[in-house]
């Protein structure tokens, strides 16, 4: 009774416990029970639950019609629920259990396909890199350009801004119920330029037309004021862009504004294209607009000095620095150029020997030209 009161268990627990150290250890060694002991496992109960349960999960049966979960988030309580109407009542902690067992995980949707690939894509990366390589070894500028997405600007209390950020509990920022787009408040057109040697960008905050006349404006203002200041020495200047947009390699307005701003800083601009759907590889998507995106998260864009305020504070650990600032230019759409006019670049334009039409260089015009 006295050892009862001392462990805390009932006095029959003590005698059935006495009891089993008179009988011989028939136990193997590590085993504190006799095989067969506790309660039998799930699969054990039913051999045709893991089999029933990998049928609603499997990838392969998703396009089948005759799924009951087709149409239906697979989640532990849905699967539970109709393993459970098929003749295998289990819960959902078994459930879970036995997809760990199978070689099964959470996992979210992964961006790998790319879609159909031009058969150059490879060897376009590897010009590229060459390229890269060879400026950044000489000391010549190399920069890598795009538009970052248009950003919804509304006076307070302003558009909801993706992200979360620490505020007083149960005090969320509020902003407006609806992303309808404010005709008084055009968007904000943010065009990027990340220098990939100084690990520095600049971005220009438009509010009229994604351009290629804006894009080279921004690459003017760029050039004129940190460019020029960074690479005194510098002979010759890189660009590495996307295929489309405001700087793709059919947009001939491009081409004519990069001619005039090479005339004018005296320097040959070449350009890289990057293959058609390969966007995401462009070095200013995750060294610049990613940490910006981070920068602003869950902030309301209420006017386009905010967004300029906002990018400009955009920082990193590694020493990113950013200068932004607006540009209230009219940029109109719709500029057509004429084949004649390009032609009247003459030996501006040089195509390289190989994809001349995603690599080539914009002359200074001279006046032997």
């Amino acid at each position: 009774m006295a050892v009862a009161v001392a462990a805390g268990v009932s006095r029959s627990t003590v005698t059935s416990a006495v009891a089993e150290l008179d009988l011989p250890s028939d136990l193997p060694e590590g085993r504190s029970r006799r095989a067969g002991g506790g309660r039998k496992a799930a699969a054990v109960k039913d051999p045709g639950l893991p089999a029933a349960l990998e049928a609603l999960v499997d990838p392969e049966t998703r396009g089948d019609l005759e799924s009951p979960l087709r149409w239906t988030c697979k989640s532990t309580r849905q699967l539970a629920r109709t393993l459970t109407a098929q003749g295998h009542p289990v819960s959902e902690r078994t459930v879970a259990a036995l997809l760990h067992q199978a070689g099964y995980s959470l996992q979210a949707n992964a961006k790998t396909t790319e879609g159909k690939q031009h058969p150059d894509r490879d060897a376009q990366f590897g010009h590229i890199n060459t390229m890269v390589r060879r400026y950044l070894k000489t000391g010549d500028p190399v920069i890598s350009v795009d538009t970052k997405k248009k950003e919804l600007v509304g006076e307070s209390p302003g558009y909801r801004n993706n992200g979360r950020e620490w505020q007083p509990a149960g005090d969320p920022v509020r902003v407006g119920v609806h992303d309808f787009p404010d005709p008084a408040m055009p968007k904000a057109v943010p065009y990027g330029i990340y220098d990939l040697a100084a690990n520095s960008g600049w971005v220009s905050v438009g509010c009229d037309g994604d351009t290629a006349a804006f894009a080279v404006e921004t690459l003017r203002r760029w050039w004129h004021t940190v460019g020029q200041v960074g690479y005194p020495k510098g002979k010759r200047l890189l660009i590495c862009a996307d295929a489309g947009g405001s700087n793709g390699y059919r947009v001939r307005l491009w081409k004519v504004e990069l001619a005039k701003l090479a005339t004018e800083i005296g320097r040959p601009i070449t350009i890289c294209h990057f293959p058609p759907g390969t966007s995401k590889w462009n070095k200013i998507e995750h060294r610049l607009f990613a940490h910006i995106s981070m920068n602003w998260r869950g902030r309301p864009l209420t006017s386009h000095q905010v967004v300029v305020e906002l990018i400009g504070a955009t920082t990193t650990s590694s020493g990113l620095t950013v200068h932004a600032e607006a540009d209230t230019n009219s940029y109109p759409r719709g500029i057509k150029i004429t084949k004649q006019e390009m032609d009247a670049l003459g030996p501006q334009l040089k195509p390289d020997a190989f994809h001349g039409d995603w690599n080539y260089t914009l002359k200074p015009r001279t006046t032997r030209m």
